[in-house]
């Protein structure tokens, strides 16, 4: 008993130690983001001018908010994802980081499309920004599947419906982000960015759910 209950506290700290250097990775990435917004530079420093400026640098603004809310969304799932964990494998942990590698791209794809969605190269910046979600999300699946595959590392008390929700979940946005793709060059490079925003709903409302405690048993008995 005191065994398991000891190696119970070494998984615990395990997962632990995996999430928070996930963790400080999103938060790095989601900073990073700022890092685009560039303060305006006037030979004229008037109000007038000021605001055609900041105007003109509407692009930037609407990269950084679609992005933050994207990571930030990012965050939210893989948080969801822990709480379902029981232990850690070699397997999830390289899973783990090819959803990582991901994370930290996305302020490359919100710098490529902040400089060149007003321009005739919006197409292929907003393909390629499609294009690096689709990877990401095809991380997901992968790290999802290390934990969820015939069970293999999610708490015994996890409803199976849950389970089927997520995965299904995931599976969807991948063709979307496709869709995306071709909707960016084939179309309009603006219904891209807003399919590509309309994923946040799906996923806010998939990540965002009551879940029992990570231990119910344990949690029971301490009470």
């Amino acid at each position: 008993m005191v065994a398991s209950e000891s190696q119970k506290t070494s998984t615990e700290k395990e997962t632990g130690r995996l999430e928070s250097f996930s963790d400080g990775v999103f938060a790095v990435a989601i900073t990073l983001l700022v890092l685009n917004l560039v303060v305006p530079e006037l030979r004229t420093p008037t109000s007038r001018a000021l605001t055609a400026a900041l105007g003109q640098e509407w692009t930037e603004y609407l990269a950084f908010v679609t992005s933050f809310g994207t990571i930030l969304i990012m965050w939210i799932n893989h948080h969801t994802i822990f709480r379902l964990v029981r232990q850690l494998d070699t397997l999830f942990m390289f899973a783990n980081g090819f959803l990582l590698l991901m994370v930290t791209i996305v302020p490359f794809l919100t710098a490529l499309v902040a400089r060149y969605l007003s321009t005739p190269a919006a197409p292929v910046a907003c393909a390629v920004y499609a294009g690096g979600f689709a990877v990401g999300n095809i991380a997901y699946i992968l790290l999802w599947r290390s934990i969820a595959h015939e069970r293999r590392l999610l708490h015994p008390h996890i409803p199976q419906a849950r389970v089927d929700g997520l995965t299904r979940s995931y599976l969807t946005g991948f063709p979307i982000y496709l869709a995306a793709m071709a909707i960016a060059i084939y179309w309009n490079a603006y219904v891209s960015i807003a399919l590509c925003f309309g994923l946040w709903i799906v996923w806010a409302i998939t990540g965002y759910e009551r879940l029992p405690p990570r231990d119910p048993q344990r949690t029971k008995t301490s009470a």
